[in-house]
């Protein structure tokens, strides 16, 4: 096993993941599956944001495309004008954040870098949707989320298929990570991609199994929060949820998660400062 690397370097600022590290989600979409985290207005994006900063978040992650499976398709332009729109104003007002692009659309990427001061770039197809976004990766040389997801997020739940769920993905996960460290793409972060494709047993095996995923060397992003596998699993509605994430990012985090992009930024901080008490002599 590889030793994990340590440090993400975004934008210049260096990211210590000897803590783990909490990553704020902020929707600027009318459907995301969960509402309340939708934000639209100028007023709301940075009201969200800087309470997420206040509330400890280290990164705030910047989605205009809900992939909630039989989400509504989204031209290239009016994801442009929903991200770009929100990078900039809260580049502009809160400039010592980092910011995440989250997209799968390679012009969209390189735009939130180059033009509006993004620093990292979050794939939720893992360069499979956009054959243009590993170039632009690699041109860039910014960290890169790389996320498995399979099929697309309009058929990904649609009787998602394993022989070995995390053997797979790992394999999956190899045959990307050669590529881009080849084109000297240095920052490279892991994310196994919770209910993307996956059953909810799939999911649970993941959980369970998620040191394996340590085996590549490289930092372990988690998405767990209010997610369908706490719904089913519990009966409960999505408002009703943030226990059980709560419950679930530290599992993650038992299991060797280094960053939870999450919605509840402050329960999340909460978790990673206790979970750290544990791991002190």
């Amino acid at each position: 096993m590889l030793e994990k690397s340590r440090y993400i370097n975004a934008g210049g600022k260096l990211i210590d993941l000897e803590v783990p590290r909490v990553m704020g989600i902020i929707n600027v979409t009318p459907d995301s599956f969960y509402e309340k985290s939708r934000v639209n207005t100028d007023k709301d994006i940075l009201s969200r944001a800087t309470r997420m900063i206040e509330d400890g978040a280290d990164i705030l992650d910047i989605g205009g495309y809900s992939s909630r499976p039989g989400a509504t398709d989204v031209s290239s332009q009016e994801e442009g004008e929903r991200v770009f729109k929100a990078i900039k104003l809260i580049t502009r007002e809160l400039p010592e954040a980092i910011l995440s692009v989250d997209t799968f659309r390679s012009d969209i990427a390189r735009e939130s870098v180059v033009g509006c001061g993004a620093h990292i770039i979050n794939d939720i197809s893992g360069g499979e949707a956009d054959p243009g976004m590993f170039p632009v990766v690699e041109k860039l040389n910014v960290p890169y989320i790389l996320m498995h997801m399979q099929g697309d997020p309009g058929t990904m739940q649609k009787n998602p298929v394993y022989d070995d769920i995390v053997a797979d993905i790992l394999k999956w996960f190899a045959e990307k990570i050669f590529r881009l460290q080849s084109a000297g793409v240095k920052d490279i972060i892991i994310d196994p991609g919770f209910g993307f494709g996956k059953t909810i047993e799939h999911n649970f095996e993941m959980l369970r199994r998620m040191g394996e995923f340590s085996v590549a060397g490289l930092p372990v992003l988690v998405g767990l929060s209010r997610k369908t596998m706490i719904r089913n699993t519990l009966g409960i509605p999505v408002d009703e949820t943030l226990n059980g994430t709560t419950v679930l990012n530290t599992l993650a985090l038992a299991n060797g998660a280094d960053i939870l992009r999450v919605h509840d930024v402050k329960e999340a901080v909460q978790a990673v400062r206790l979970f750290s008490r544990t791991k002190k002599s």
